[in-house]
């Protein structure tokens, strides 16, 4: 498979030992997980290895950024 684009360490370079750290937290570790989960779908559907409808794809990568919004909460904390 080819890379998948906005994972995490990408999204966040400079904070990659907090990432790493949190991943203890229960709660971060669920939270990272879905985002995992949710961006490599969205590189399915947009490499169109599972094709959808366009309004389909777009409220994923909304629940994503979601997702990411949540993330980068966490580490602001730990900062």
């Amino acid at each position: 498979m080819t890379h998948t684009p906005h994972e995490l360490h990408e999204e966040f370079p400079q904070q990659a030992a907090a990432l790493t750290a949190l991943k203890a937290d229960p709660r971060f570790a669920k939270l990272a997980d879905a985002y995992h989960e949710l961006n490599r779908a969205v590189h399915r559907m947009e490499t169109n290895i599972e094709a959808v409808a366009d309004h389909i794809l777009e409220d994923a990568k909304k629940k994503r950024l979601e997702l990411k919004d949540e993330i980068a909460t966490f580490l602001a904390r730990v900062a």
